[in-house]
């Protein structure tokens, strides 16, 4: 039968869903907002680089060019790979571009009859309650609507786009009382490079936000100013963004994606014995966490800056926060082109930004917010049904409730969500993601009941809130990356273990090309 399948999103994991899905022999039809592929990376801030080492940072069967040499891209290159994969799998031409989703609505068993089973899809596979969706879409050029009947959906609109997260003020000390300019990151990135230069030339700049877009911000802003309109940099919190991935010349990847080393961490519903094995090894643990400290505080300085965290940075990696600092950020900071102000809460007023206890403010012509994304929201408003959105986004005090797999909301039926529960390398997870929904979808394995799943979803909020503290809505899987690719591979009766020799299974990092075939 010639089942269908919607695929929300042509960025990376919406490419991979439907490549994975034509594999199978599905039918995938791909709605892209967009007039290309690559989502997130098809706009981004001139000195934007790939975070995470090339080698981690690949599709399994498609290895990068050999003309890129650098074990970290610029944004350009990356786009060119991401499209280039496109092209040499011949996805595009699934691709509905410049298409906006606007619902997505169940027609079949109604809302109070899902809520009553016991097994997802009423039997456990994902077309077993013989419903279909109905995809409601915008054509963004002729404004014209067009409704399309698929058998399953996967979302796939990511979390780091789309939807910009603008701070809320109290009354009258919001953007609306600057005499000057507010943006976001996102209209900033929009730009192009030449424009976006021009458009900070002769500006006093406050940056607000401390991840990879906000410190890229700040150092374009610097390039265009010196020190003669320096760039102020607002942050809520100091982070562990690294200088390198070698701390003290050791590689990262070896204290951090390998079996050994996530010997050391508690896992969700995990047993007596890697319980035991977690709990002995907590010295080991906060031994690896402090040597990685040690090294970022001498390299970047930070004690003179005063920028040092006051968490760990095994939390760091357990968020998924951790991203490069741009070259000689710190140097900028140091002779002035750059500054860090910390700031728990701000507002603005006429001249500029005034800092939570502070009576002078930080006068400014152009406010840039790098405060993120609503990834949440864009998320739940796709779907028309109100009980499908507050199935999707659970309680307020608890992660997003995907069974741990991170794909499958137990109570939607014939629906999967890809992309939005976060890893060291976002593609690499993506892609072992997407293989497992193929294999669900062509009946090799079946899901738990609902309420097995439910218990589990549980058990992991539980474990993110033990690792990642407040950002534990993040979904990052960062310190289990291989535990969890692991249960992956059983579900899809692969083999787990994928290296040659008993230390080379504990000791060596893994990564996409540990998982070219089953």
């Amino acid at each position: 039968m010639d089942r269908k399948v919607a695929i929300i999103g042509a960025g990376i994991s919406g490419l991979l869903a439907c490549k994975y899905t034509l594999s199978k022999g599905f039918h995938p039809i791909v709605f892209e907002s967009q007039s290309t592929v690559g989502g997130v990376w098809t706009k981004t801030v001139e000195t934007t680089k790939l975070q995470t080492p090339k080698p981690v940072y690949q599709f399994s069967d498609f290895p990068w060019p050999e003309s890129v040499s650098e074990d970290f891209p610029d944004g350009q290159k990356v786009f060119d790979y991401v499209n280039g994969y496109a092209k040499h799998f011949d996805l595009v031409k699934h691709i509905k571009f410049n298409t906006k989703v606007v619902g997505i609505e169940f027609e079949g068993p109604n809302d109070e009859e899902i809520q009553a089973w016991s097994l997802w899809g009423c039997n456990g596979e994902p077309f077993g309650s013989k419903g279909k969706w109905k995809v409601v879409v915008e054509d963004l050029v002729t404004l014209s609507t067009e409704i399309y009947n698929v058998d399953f959906v996967i979302v796939c609109v990511g979390r780091f786009s789309g939807l910009p997260n603008i701070p809320e003020f109290p009354p009258k000390k919001g953007p609306e009382a600057f005499d000057g300019k507010v943006i976001h990151s996102m209209e900033y990135a929009a730009m192009d490079h030449k424009q976006a230069a021009e458009f900070v030339k002769g500006k006093r700049v406050i940056v607000v936000g401390f991840q990879k877009s906000a410190l890229d911000i700040a150092v374009e802003c610097s390039a265009a100013n010196g020190k003669e309109d320096p760039c102020t940099v607002l942050y809520r919190t100091a982070h562990w963004n690294v200088p390198d991935y070698l701390p003290w010349g050791f590689s990262l990847a070896h204290m951090y994606l390998s079996r050994f080393s996530e010997l050391m961490v508690h896992k969700p519903g995990e047993g007596l014995l890697l319980s035991l094995l977690a709990t002995i090894l907590t010295p080991l643990r906060y031994a690896y966490s402090k040597f990685v400290e040690s090294d970022i505080k001498k390299k970047l300085r930070l004690e003179k800056h005063g920028m040092v965290p006051t968490h760990s940075f095994l939390k760091e990696i357990s968020s998924c926060l951790i991203s490069t600092v741009p070259e000689k950020f710190y140097d900028k900071v140091e002779n002035g082109e750059i500054k860090l102000k910390k700031a728990p809460s701000f507002s603005f007023c006429n001249n500029g930004v005034l800092v939570e206890g502070e009576t002078s403010p930080i006068e400014a012509d152009l406010v840039i917010l790098a405060t993120g994304f609503k990834g949440e929201k864009k998320l739940k408003h796709i779907f028309m049904s109100q009980t499908f959105q507050d199935n999707i986004t659970g309680s307020p005090d608890a992660a997003l409730p995907l069974y741990s797999r991170e794909c499958i909301q137990p109570r939607i039926p014939q629906l999967a969500v890809i992309g939005f529960s976060e890893s060291i390398s976002n593609i690499f997870t993506s892609e072992m993601r997407c293989r497992w929904v193929a294999e669900l979808l062509d009946g090799t394995f079946k899901l738990p009941s609902i309420k097995d799943m439910e218990i589990n979803i549980k058990e992991w909020d539980e474990y993110l809130k033990q690792y990642s503290g407040g950002y534990y809505r993040r979904k990052c899987i960062g310190a289990l990356h291989i535990w969890y690719n692991d249960q992956l591979c059983k579900d899809m009766a692969w083999k787990p273990r994928r290296k040659k020799g008993f230390f080379a299974e504990l000791f060596e990092p893994y990564g996409p090309m540990d998982y070219v075939s089953n």
